[in-house]
């Protein structure tokens, strides 16, 4: 399984990098047809992938993590700053999936503050299965973005 996810988390950063290639830092951080901006997804993705994580591992998220969490819907950064924080956050889960993989899958874990029932397997797949949502938004958008264009 943790090849798999791993290897999800790749192809999200290969979509991400060509897909958004040519946007502009202000198309970035735009809103067309009320779309929500691919800034958001961005950073959502870099955190979110964290997140999930800590809850993989047994822990609950940090005053660090809830800060980052409540920033995800601002900022200025650009498209590139905005990829560096992907690229880093995926290439520091790398690590923490090899380990997880190496668990019995079926270990309970818990999620947020309601303490939501799942497994070490049931995060690891979340963690693909969420950043691959959101690169489809991305995706969606930067679409949306080039067409509105012309």
């Amino acid at each position: 399984m943790g090849r798999a996810v791993l290897h999800a988390l790749d192809l999200a950063m290969d979509d991400l990098t060509r897909w958004t290639g040519g946007l502009t830092d202000a198309e970035v951080h735009s809103q067309p047809l009320g779309l929500t901006p691919v800034a958001y997804h961005l950073r959502h993705i870099a955190r979110s992938v964290d997140r999930i994580l800590t809850y993989a591992e047994g822990g609950q998220i940090s005053a660090e993590q809830l800060a980052a969490l409540k920033g995800e819907q601002t900022g200025g950064e650009s498209l590139a700053a905005l990829l560096g924080e992907v690229k880093a956050s995926l290439s520091g889960a790398s690590e923490r999936i090899r380990v997880l993989a190496t668990a019995d899958f079926d270990t309970p874990r818990s999620v947020g503050r309601k303490q939501l029932p799942t497994s070490v397997g049931g995060a690891l797949i979340h963690v693909a299965d969420h950043t691959q949502r959101h690169v489809g938004q991305v995706v969606t958008t930067a679409k949306v973005l080039k067409a509105l264009r012309q």
